[in-house]
Formats: structure tokens, C-alpha cells, sequence
């Protein structure tokens, strides 16, 4: 379900790239690596006869429940990957993501102060980058993960070429 405030209508979303599934896979499958060793290890002391308690049922029921919200973020990954967008409109840029809690970021051209682009190992070997912008509010976090790296360069330059052309304005 759509709303209006969410999906302003006539606008022309622009998606990320689907190679972005990848780092985010990549990165979760490493920041939880260490959980699953730690989350098996009774069920391998148990098994092996070395600890007593937990019971058998308690030490497999741990892993398998942390298996289970594995499978979940295997299928919520990519479906929040495809919700990420982002659209250029004359005064201002809309920055979308968000599948149960939608949330559309306006940043006014003329607010920006600086437009950052980075790019981890992971998403360098896939020609990906992330487009940082900066503005004059300290609580503002505009990012657009998983843009071609093409792609992050023009929108840089022409989010910086915008910015500046507002600010001279002022």
C-alpha cells in the first residue's frame, strides 16, 4: 500500500543496484559468524559428553532458532535492498528505504555542504560505492548504499554543481 506522503505521485524512483544484496549478505554473514560459533558451542560440549547441562533438546534449540532468523534475513536482505531509491527533483533530492517502517529523506540542494562517496572491499570488487551527503544539520544521515560507481560519480558531481548554485543564490 502506497501512500502519498511516502510515494509522491509522478516521481520517477531510481533503485540501487540488485549487486548490493551482496554486500549486505556478505556483511551479515561476517558480523554474525562469531554469534553462531558461540551459539553452537554447547550443542558441541553436549554432544561430545563434556557438559551436562543444557539438556540436548535446549543446546540444539539455540542454533536452530538462530538457523531459522538466518533463513529470515536471507529473505528480508534482498526484498530491503530493492526498496531503497532515490529521485532528483529541481530544488531537492528524495531519499527512500524502508519496507514495514517506509521513511522518505528530503535534502534541499541548498542545505548540502559537502557530498562524501566511499566504498568498501566488497563493494569496490563489485563497482559499487556509497554517496554520503552532508548537511547543514548535524542529525541529518543521508546516504544512497549500493550505487554503481558511475553512477555515484555523476550524481556527485551534479548533487555538488546543484548545491553550489543554491548557496550562491542565498
Amino acid at each position: 500500500m502506497h501512500t502519498e506522503a511516502i510515494d509522491p505521485p509522478g516521481l520517477a524512483w531510481r533503485r540501487v543496484s540488485p549487486r548490493y544484496v551482496t554486500v549486505r549478505l556478505v556483511g551479515w554473514a561476517l558480523a554474525n559468524l562469531a554469534a553462531v560459533v558461540v551459539l553452537s558451542l554447547p550443542l558441541v560440549l553436549v554432544l561430545n559428553g563434556a557438559w551436562e547441562w543444557p539438556p540436548l533438546w535446549l543446546a540444539a534449540a539455540v542454533p536452530a532458532a538462530a538457523f531459522v532468523l538466518a533463513l529470515w534475513r536471507l529473505v528480508l536482505i534482498p526484498r530491503q535492498v530493492r526498496s531503497i531509491g532515490y529521485a532528483e527533483r529541481e530544488d531537492d533530492l528524495l531519499i527512500r528505504r524502508g519496507i514495514f517502517f517506509q521513511r522518505v529523506l528530503v535534502v534541499p540542494y541548498g542545505r548540502m555542504q559537502y557530498v562524501d562517496i566511499g566504498a568498501g572491499p566488497v563493494e569496490r570488487s563489485l563497482g559499487l560505492c556509497t554517496l554520503k551527503l552532508h548537511t547543514a544539520s548535524a542529525g541529518t544521515s543521508a546516504e544512497i548504499p549500493g550505487l554503481p560507481a558511475g553512477e555515484g560519480a555523476r550524481l556527485r558531481e551534479q548533487l555538488s554543481a546543484r548545491g553550489e548554485a543554491r548557496l550562491a543564490g542565498l
